[in-house]
């Protein structure tokens, strides 16, 4: 048998970068065989094995082909006589679809990489050399995924173009009802992929230029071409505006549930009734609504929906906090929840200011009442609440009342702060 270094690790090695993980393929070989030379057999949907002593995953080369009209399974074939060539031209993309010879190193039963010969049938050299993603065969189309896929690649590659003969292929996918077969859990992952690249913008670019983002999230598709207000930039639409926001929150390295909470903190711009455009009055509440339908129709995790249903409701009385006196940010602290969950309330904080610095002229400027803010709770949260409840208990009260004594005692201590600072 012969194995094979393809895909990811060998893109990435070719651009330079650091390789993180490699997929092997093996041609030649059996399932028996694997076994019988100690790989632990994984695969549920085609063959795959654990290294004995790497434990990287092994698979056997194979083919593919799709059995019903979009993304609803395929029928696998791995056997002895299918070709590397084989298993290359079934993927995605060409510049996934290169592949170096292994070779046995001395110990460990690990293998090394020979990066003199390349084996590229689908011309992933020289499309990594013009910086283009291009689909390998209209087999590309069998698997609706492949359009999230490329459109993450494109996040991770901001210099690199999409085809355009592949931007039309995903168009006449989605045309045809294609993306219309994929289910929310692959939705979710790409998405989630794509807004951890360090231009999450480019993603929705692309899915945008094929129509995908009106199928997929047409709430987000909704927000190009809604004006902002005239004191942030009116020439910059809403839609440009959300995207300055996402490349903001990948320079500003937050973590997945920030991210989500900047793409859905807008939305409710997109419905913006005509006679308030373009204020967009209450574009927080709708925003909220909007969200809600996002995340049960995506099956957004529980962090990432409860941290972007906070930003969405509240991200304008956060900018506006500075007008605010002590009772106004005590009450603001607690619809945010920041007394229990004061990591959550941070991670609202920096997603506000990826809001504010995802403007133009304002990439670089201070978003001080982040700081502000952290300051206000530090001192609410200073408040020694155990005494608080024991005197308002020994003064014969419970439940509602201990809460607003508690409450009081917040305010009084937020209100010496700001003085303290004033002076």
């Amino acid at each position: 048998m012969d194995i094979y270094v393809v895909g990811g690790a060998v893109r990435d090695a070719l651009l330079g970068l650091a390789v993180a993980d490699r997929d092997w393929v093996v041609v030649g070989s059996t399932p028996e065989e694997m076994v019988a030379l100690g790989y632990l057999p994984v695969g549920r949907d085609f063959p795959v094995f654990l290294h004995p002593d790497t434990r990287e995953e092994y698979a056997l080369a194979r083919t593919e082909r799709n059995t019903a009209r979009g993304y609803r399974g395929f029928a696998i074939h791995a056997a002895p006589d299918v070709t590397l060539e084989e298993d290359l031209t079934r993927r995605d993309l060409t510049i996934n679809s290169i592949a170096v010879r292994a070779y046995p190193e001395r110990t460990g039963g690990q293998f090394g990489l020979d990066l003199s010969t390349l084996i590229d049938p689908c011309g992933g050299l020289a499309d990594i050399q013009r910086k283009v993603l291009r689909h390998v065969t209209n087999a590309f189309r069998e698997d609706p995924v492949r359009i999230l896929r490329l459109a993450r690649f494109a996040a991770r590659f901001a210099d690199f173009t999409v085809a355009p003969e592949t931007m039309a292929l995903m168009g006449e996918m989605v045309e045809d009802g294609e993306a219309d077969a994929l289910v929310a859990e692959r939705v979710w992952q790409e998405l989630a992929r794509g807004l951890m690249e360090d231009t999450p913008s480019r993603m929705f670019d692309v899915l945008r230029a094929c129509g995908a983002l009106k199928k997929l999230l047409p709430e987000v598709d909704r927000l190009w071409g809604v004006p902002q207000r005239a004191e942030y930039h009116p020439e910059v639409d809403t839609g440009i505006h959300l995207m300055m926001v996402l490349d903001m929150s990948a320079r500003l390295n937050a973590s997945l549930a920030v991210r989500f909470a900047c793409l859905g903190h807008d939305l409710g711009k997109g419905t913006t009734p005509a006679e308030v455009l373009p204020r967009h009055i209450g574009h927080e509440e709708r925003s909220a609504r909007l969200l809600k339908g996002v995340c049960e129709r995506l099956r957004v995790p529980t962090d990432c929906r409860e941290l972007a249903e906070v930003v969405a409701r509240e991200h304008g009385n956060i900018h506006r906090s500075a007008e605010f006196g002590a009772a106004a940010l005590v009450r603001l602290l607690e619809r945010c929840d920041a007394f229990r969950k004061p990591q959550r309330f941070s991670d609202v904080l920096l997603a506000c200011e990826c809001d504010a610095r995802g403007r133009l002229g304002l990439e670089d400027s201070a978003y001080p009442q982040r700081e502000r803010l952290k300051g206000v709770l530090q001192a609410a949260q200073a408040v020694a609440t155990e005494p608080v409840a024991q005197a308002a208990q020994a003064a014969g009260l419970s439940g509602v009342k201990i809460g607003e004594m508690i409450h009081s005692a917040r305010v009084r201590a937020v209100q010496q702060a700001l003085e303290s600072d004033a002076g």
